[in-house]
């Protein structure tokens, strides 16, 4: 029996200030791939008027892990930063390397849940049900009574005079008159 992996999808937020200076993502499951997709970072509505940095740390907590500063925020000039595109896989450390916050992070952690072929056949086949269920609207023929038909100008009403010199305007027929004219 063969597994397939279906994403599942929660939020995961985190507050950095004074007394909580870090804070850690990290899962036990080995059995499932874990992403953390970073949302936004924003300062809280008691923030002083300082700048507040805000760095991550991937990976485990060994010297070789090099912290990277991801928002400088400030509550007068930038106080909410989007981080849209910022896909991490765990340990994630996101440590309040200056300021004293609140810093709200937000994301999304998605896993990766395995399930047996039985199912995804049984949602399958529900999906199918359903499909049939609806019923498609009749293919409505396009007719055309003459909104499609172009109308012939009357003469002198679409005629250029070309000299030459002056190149002819753009406009219905342009260029035909030309061609006839060559013929």
């Amino acid at each position: 029996m063969s597994k397939t992996e279906k994403p599942l999808s929660t939020l995961w937020g985190c507050e950095l200030n004074e007394s909580n200076k870090e804070e850690s993502f990290k899962t036990d499951d080995t059995n499932h791939q874990h992403q953390l997709a970073l949302r936004t970072m924003c300062l809280g509505h008691t923030a002083k008027d300082e700048f507040n940095i805000v760095e991550l740390i991937t990976g485990e907590g060994n010297n070789s892990a090099k912290a990277v500063p991801i928002a400088t925020l400030h509550a007068k000039s930038m106080p909410t930063v989007n981080l849209s595109g910022l896909d991490l896989h765990p340990p994630v450390t996101f440590r309040l390397k200056h300021g004293s916050g609140p810093v709200f992070v937000g994301a999304e952690h998605v896993a990766l849940e395995e399930y047996s072929d039985e199912e995804l056949d049984e949602e399958m086949d529900e999906e199918e049900e359903e499909e049939e269920d609806i019923e498609e609207s009749p293919v409505k023929k396009v007719s055309k009574n003459g909104a499609g038909k172009r109308k012939k100008p009357e003469k002198g009403e679409d005629e250029e005079v070309s000299d030459g010199e002056n190149p002819p305007k753009k406009g219905k027929g342009r260029g035909r008159k030309a061609q006839a004219a060559k013929v």
